[in-house]
């Protein structure tokens, strides 16, 4: 029998048809700046007459040992990841300097309860470089990541031999943060943290937990107050971290300040306050970290520890270009932080 499914259209039908030779043409997709707009116009034009739609992408990547794609591996669920603005941000910024370069982004979420994403998805993801995003210390993917050997960037993680990091200035944030509410005369003080896969805050195994618990409580400690309560939201869903606001608000004795690792649990704090008919901060002061775009029009508007997250997640593409273009790992870039006093806290 003979089959009459159409043959698909291939580069050398396309050469032919402009009368040119199979490198100009691939030079059109892949190289434009090898030839003139007029040319590469005409090819393209050819090319869309015959039904050709561009070169295969598992040739191409065959014959260049390339898949260009980078994997991004998240601790959490994608619903739990993108309602956390200050994630999009750097992801944002991460893909946009990326971006003209052609390479992708895959990403790799984890799940809860879990320490990332699995590590069999790892070794079996088509990339060529891997970003983790806040994973716990020790997670298997990492270990898978590096089972591969494949280059490593990390956000918001300590440094790992080989493997170029960015982050930011977490503990000097979180003093910034417990110094400015000293001076404003408070001495009763709740840390709502943020989540961990085991232990407590102190020995959480998010490295930006650690970090930022340490600079709250070492700030305190130098002004002479213990009166401190910890709690932490298991999960990062508004309704937990609600729960746990709403536990410290209704302590015996209910601190004049709460102290949050993000802004979405100062948000979370802010409304726990508000069903308690709490007034923010007339009885009780909130301060963020992190400065996402909601914090400025919040009510009452935020007062938080601003990081630049944007450039957070460019310096993050930019070492993976530097890494995929085999330049040494460079020593660990720490962004500087600083403070966005609003009006969510005030003097007792």
């Amino acid at each position: 029998m003979t089959s009459s499914r159409r043959r698909r259209p291939t580069l050398d039908d396309v050469a032919e048809a402009v009368g040119v030779s199979r490198a100009t043409v691939s030079n059109a997709y892949n190289r434009p700046d090898q030839l003139s707009t007029q040319l590469r116009e005409q090819i393209l034009r050819v090319a869309g007459e015959l039904g050709y739609p561009g070169p295969n992408p598992t040739a191409r990547s065959l014959a260049t040992n390339r898949t260009g794609a980078i994997a991004f591996l998240l601790d959490s669920s994608l619903s739990a990841a993108f309602s956390d603005p200050a994630l999009s941000i750097t992801l944002d910024a991460l893909a946009k300097t990326v971006e003209p370069t052609g390479n992708a982004l895959l990403l790799l979420p984890g799940r809860e309860a879990e320490e990332g994403p699995p590590a069999s998805r790892v070794l079996a993801a088509q990339a060529d470089i891997a970003v983790a995003y806040s994973l716990a210390d020790g997670t298997p993917a990492l270990e898978a990541v590096r089972a591969r050997g494949l280059p490593l960037v990390v956000i918001d993680q300590p440094p790992l031999p080989e493997t170029a990091r960015v982050g930011c200035d977490d503990r000097g944030g979180a003093a910034l943060a417990a110094r400015h509410l000293v001076e404003l005369g408070h001495r009763r003080f709740g840390i709502l943290a943020a989540p961990r896969l085991s232990g407590t805050a102190a020995t959480s195994a998010f490295h930006g937990t650690r970090e930022r618990l340490a600079g709250y409580l070492d700030t305190l400690a130098a002004a002479g107050i213990t009166d401190i309560t910890i709690t932490e939201a298991p999960w990062l869903s508004a309704s937990t971290a609600r729960a746990a606001a709403t536990e410290l608000l209704t302590a015996p004795v209910r601190p004049t300040a709460l102290l949050c690792m993000s802004d979405q649990l100062a948000f979370a704090a802010i409304a726990a306050a508000h069903r308690l008919g709490l007034r923010v901060p007339a009885d009780v002061s909130i301060v963020g970290f992190d400065d996402t775009p909601q914090a400025a029009w919040s009510e009452p508007p935020l007062t938080t520890v601003r990081q630049d997250l944007a450039g957070k997640g460019r310096v993050a593409g930019e070492l993976v270009m530097d890494l995929l273009a085999a330049s040494p790992v460079p020593p660990p870039i720490e962004l500087p932080v600083s403070l966005a006093v609003r009006e969510s806290t005030a003097a007792i």
